[in-house]
């Protein structure tokens, strides 16, 4: 498979038979980012109402949407574009600035070429035991890096010693061109490693296959696409 960043929690997977599927798109103008001009079969957002992570109406085309909230309040799983998305409620950090009662989301998970690949949404809060249960068994852990805003990073690391994910791809965390400046650089969480553990892709987009997946926990940063 073939994964790109655009920022924030906007992710663009491409499977071996050309399905696509785009997480998260967010509002350009709201977090800094560039728009997202590229298409997707599937589009999941992890909650209806939070313009950095719901914006399924700017990407081109007429891609098929799921909310993963809606997921994860109904039956939490659901069938589209041939993929199984499962999906758990979580809420945004109590203390958000911008909502005086903390949203609701959902973190999802589904399958891609034989590569289990899970995205932690919006979560703010430490995380239960149905939680982290939910990311047991993950190849590809797309993770809330950047502390503000979003989960703690001892709450995290705490999900990521528990559940062993073999590859840990962090999301957002603060660069250049991220607007939130609260959020911490990639370092803060980096930190939580040992060197040997974390490698940069220096690029926006990656070629990933089984072979490619670490029988321990790595972490890989990527550059986002300008």
């Amino acid at each position: 498979m073939e994964i790109t960043w655009y920022g924030h929690a906007a992710f663009r997977i491409v499977a071996s038979d050309g399905r696509s599927v785009i997480t998260d798109p967010y509002t350009p103008e709201g977090v800094g980012y560039p728009p997202i001009l590229d298409t997707a079969d599937l589009v999941i957002i992890s909650s209806h109402d939070d313009s950095a992570h719901c914006r399924a109406d700017l990407i081109p085309g007429q891609p098929e949407v799921v909310n993963a909230l809606t997921v994860a309040q109904a039956a939490g799983e659901v069938t589209a574009q041939g993929l199984t998305v499962r999906a758990i409620e979580a809420a945004e950090w109590d203390h958000h600035p911008e909502h005086e009662v903390p949203g609701q989301n959902g973190m999802y998970r589904f399958e891609i070429d034989g590569l289990k690949i899970a995205h932690m949404g919006d979560v703010g809060n430490p995380l239960t035991d149905a939680q982290i249960a939910f990311f047991e068994d993950v190849d590809v852990l797309l993770a809330l890096a950047g502390g503000y805003l979003t989960i703690e990073l001892p709450d995290l690391m705490q999900m990521i010693h528990r559940v062993s994910p073999k590859l840990v791809i962090p999301m957002h965390f603060r660069t250049l061109t991220y607007r939130p400046r609260n959020t911490m650089w990639i370092e803060s969480f980096l930190a939580h490693f040992k060197d040997e553990a974390v490698d940069f892709a220096c690029d926006h987009t990656v070629k990933l296959g089984r072979g490619d997946i670490p029988d321990r926990t790595r972490v890989m940063v990527m550059d986002y696409k300008r």
